[in-house]
């Protein structure tokens, strides 16, 4: 398992990570206070508060490319 915090500003970003996280054959989450949702779910994104970062959970010990694609949203 793999955790991150990413941040997501637009809509376009939602898109776009969305479309990124959908290639991936393993379970990944988000979770922002106490609710957990599936990061493939566009209509489940926009449930969370996006004005927050948010924390990401990679079902995978091997997530090392999926995190390469989705480095402009990871937070430092």
């Amino acid at each position: 398992m793999t955790k991150v915090t990413i941040k997501l500003d637009s809509i376009a970003d939602v898109k776009k990570f969305v479309s990124v996280v959908s290639m991936y054959d393993y379970d990944v989450d988000l979770a922002s206070g106490r609710y957990a949702i599936d990061a493939k779910s566009i209509m489940g994104i926009f449930s969370l508060d996006l004005s927050n970062p948010i924390e990401l959970i990679a079902h995978s010990d091997n997530a090392d490319a999926f995190l390469d694609e989705i480095k402009e949203f990871i937070v430092k």
